[in-house]
């Protein structure tokens, strides 16, 4: 129940987010703000939320409960993301995406770990691929409430507050949860919760996790590239749509074959993915081509995001996952600070082609690094 509860979660508190997030590059153009910021705005908020994302999976191994820090990290959100409705300069657009961060950074690791702690090692890439499901599942009911809406002339600030709608609905599905205790493993104080103490051949996946993170840039850049190449502001909450209804797909079957083959192949197939959809977006020229790659696209999501997290259970031990969980969500947050200003800055001194085929390049090499990680040694039994 803990699984399905903190599935429709994310479909409710995606369907708000989804409601506002394909319209912010849009937005931000209309109170004076370009690529730089946006990469500025993804970057910075992603960051906060990455910090909050460590200490609250370090935290999360030392409480008898994680549900806490879920229900305050959802509250936080559902209070302050309709806030953007007032925004009347692109800083208070940042205050409003930080802080909404803030939110999902306490609330990530714990419900990561609510998760993989409620179910056996040999399901946990279908429970995450759940979860994942229903979280897109929110990314498409909510742009098309954004089209409906924006078709009917309502004006984006008043789609901004009606987002606030769905958040409420997050919250009460974490309260209805019924979590059961954890056994406490006491820990040695200050250098028992650093990273270093985690499994080497687990450090050496995270990093490269880390350098494909430089790579993969906000979406943002790609609903931004859209309207380059011609998507009208109305459709592009259909075109977010779209691409979700891609991932959702894509994340039931990438998580339920992650625990029937090596998981590792099913991320590579991902970044494989990645990088194709990069390349030809680079290369395109019409509207019609974006349409037809935020299609394939959908399936970098699904052969990545579940399979990595149940990676990452299966080599951490139950008293470091907490941490484990955390290191990894607050290494792809903080990456995307880097990874965001650098893809500004070469969309707007070189244009999209170089932005994106650099993006294409770094996620290659990590590629060829994460096949030679998988010759290193043997993934611990999902049984």
């Amino acid at each position: 129940m803990t699984v399905i509860a903190l599935g429709f979660t994310s479909m409710f508190n995606d369907i708000g987010s989804e409601m506002v997030f394909p319209l912010l590059p849009a937005f931000l153009l209309t109170i004076g703000a370009g690529p730089t910021f946006l990469g500025l705005l993804e970057g910075a908020a992603d960051a906060t939320g990455a910090l909050l994302k460590y200490f609250s999976g370090s935290w999360s191994d030392r409480m008898s409960k994680r549900k806490p820090l879920v229900l305050f990290g959802y509250s936080v959100t559902a209070v302050v993301r309709p806030l953007v409705a007032l925004a009347v300069a692109p800083w208070q657009v940042l205050a409003v995406r930080v802080t909404d961060r803030v939110g999902k950074g306490v609330r990530g690791t714990p419900r990561d770990v609510m998760i993989a702690s409620s179910v056996e090692a040999s399901e946990t890439g279908r429970a995450f691929g759940f979860q994942n499901a229903l979280d897109h599942a929110g990314a498409v009911i909510g742009p098309i409430i954004a089209f409906a809406l924006l078709s009917a002339n309502v004006p984006f600030r008043s789609v901004f507050w009606l987002a606030a709608i769905p958040g409420v609905f997050a919250v009460v599905c974490v309260a209805l949860i019924r979590e059961a205790p954890v056994t406490l493993v006491v820990a040695k104080p200050s250098f028992e919760g650093s990273p270093l103490t985690l499994p080497p051949r687990l450090k050496g996946l995270l990093g490269i996790f880390l350098l494909f993170a430089i790579a993969n840039s906000s979406d943002a850049f790609l609903l931004l590239r859209a309207k380059e190449l011609g998507v009208t502001d109305a459709l592009l909450p259909v075109l977010w749509c779209l691409l979700n209804i891609s991932k959702m797909a894509w994340s039931v079957l990438g998580g339920a074959w992650s625990d029937r083959v090596p998981r590792h192949r099913l991320v590579l197939a991902g970044w494989a993915i990645y990088v194709l959809t990069y390349l030809l977006l680079g290369l395109a020229t019409a509207a019609w081509h974006v349409w037809a790659l935020f299609l394939v696209y959908g399936a970098f999501y699904g052969f990545t995001e579940p399979v990595e997290k149940a990676l990452i259970r299966d080599l951490a031990p139950e008293a470091m996952r907490g941490r484990a969980f955390g290191l990894y969500n607050a290494m792809l947050g903080l990456s995307s600070v880097p990874a965001g200003l650098l893809t500004g800055a070469l969309w707007q001194g070189f244009g999209a082609t170089t932005a994106l085929w650099f993006g294409a390049a770094v996620a290659l090499i990590a590629s060829f690094l994460l096949a030679i990680w998988s010759r290193g040694g043997v993934t611990p039994s999902r049984a």
